[in-house]
């Protein structure tokens, strides 16, 4: 009664500017994410800007509506992450009731522990059910897994992540490639800034194209990293020989890119037959000498693709496809875009 009669004394347009924070309020999409121990700090505060910047702009267009963003963790209070600063958690995770539109569990080192929490992971697992969208950020995927979200499904995670998380969960179909995946209302991220990305798709899928440019303008963010866009520098990278034999000829093919390079080639350099040499590059790197050489040129031309003016022509001779062709099959085998595609989203601007 006290509330009533205080709104009641108000002047007429305080009134009207209460009611229509109250309406704004009830319209807000609710994210609710969810911290622990050792979180990856970027995994949260990344997406988290994503969707407050997108309500900030729609406030300042004058619509209604956007997010309302809040921090759940086992404890209300601060959290340490694993880079050392602190964030607070709004409230402890068991005091959260209603509706959820969108739950998102961040990753971070600390996601080995929690996937042992049978609190937390049972708590997932139940919130999902009133949740209209679940997504993980990075290594928060091996959360929602422990929760059983994943099962029958495709997913993604963090590169470095991803042979774990398909040995220790067989069910689940895990692609390392892909920035996001979204499957059903299930969507998984790759690392760090994909759930960013990932935020953005969402902003675009919930309030169009125009509202998700104007996010990423605002942000300085590409609009698409295409979920398509393999994780793939960091992959390359994470492919190195043990043997000392196998790294030289490594080195010697990132080395000579635009020649003819054969097995036999490669073979010979380590001094090793050519059957012997491909069984062993295999066992040690994971993929076929060709694959290897294919990945190696497809990263040589995403840079030239990114840093140059050169054709694409003059860019499939120098990186060794022979043909624009070639290389096209070659992008769309590993990158999922084709070349002209893939400039066109991330040339420098010179």
């Amino acid at each position: 009664m006290a509330e009533s009669e205080g709104f009641l004394s108000l002047q007429p347009e305080a009134r009207r500017r209460m009611i229509a924070v109250m309406r704004d309020e009830r319209t807000r999409k609710k994210v609710t994410m969810v911290i622990y121990p050792d979180v990856q700090v970027l995994d949260v505060t990344g997406p988290v800007e994503v969707f407050n910047v997108a309500s900030r702009l729609l406030e300042a267009d004058g619509r209604s509506g956007g997010y309302s963003t809040e921090l759940l963790a086992p404890v209300a209070g601060v959290v340490a992450t694993s880079g050392g600063i602190r964030l607070v958690a709004d409230r402890a995770m068991s005091s959260q009731r209603g509706p959820i539109d969108t739950l998102m569990v961040a990753g971070g080192i600390g996601s080995r522990t929690v996937c042992k929490d049978a609190a937390l992971v049972g708590w997932v697992a139940r919130a999902s059910r009133r949740s209209r969208r679940v997504a993980s950020i990075c290594s928060g995927a091996a959360i929602l897994a422990a929760a059983g979200l994943l099962d029958g499904r495709r997913a993604t995670t963090h590169w470095a992540y991803a042979d774990e998380l398909a040995r220790s969960h067989r069910e689940i179909e895990v692609d390392p490639d892909p920035v996001y995946v979204r499957d059903g209302s299930i969507y998984t991220s790759a690392g760090v800034t994909s759930g960013m990305d990932l935020a953005l798709a969402m902003v675009e899928e919930d309030f169009g194209r125009e509202l998700a440019l104007s996010v990423a303008r605002w942000l300085v963010m590409f609009l698409k990293r295409p979920g398509g866009q393999s994780q793939f520098s960091a992959q390359l990278a994470a492919q190195e020989a043990e043997r000392e034999p196998l790294r030289e000829v490594q080195a010697w093919v990132l080395d000579n890119l635009s020649s003819r390079i054969a097995v036999e080639d490669m073979a010979s350099r380590a001094g090793m037959s050519a059957r012997n040499f491909a069984r062993a590059f295999v066992r040690e790197v994971g993929v076929t000498p060709a694959r290897f050489v294919e990945r190696a040129r497809v990263e040589q031309a995403r840079r030239r693709l990114e840093e140059s003016r050169a054709g694409v022509e003059e860019i499939a001779d120098d990186c060794g496809f022979g043909s624009a062709e070639t290389m096209r099959r070659a992008f769309l085998r590993n990158v999922r875009v084709a070349p002209a595609d893939y400039r066109s989203r991330f040339q420098m601007r010179h």
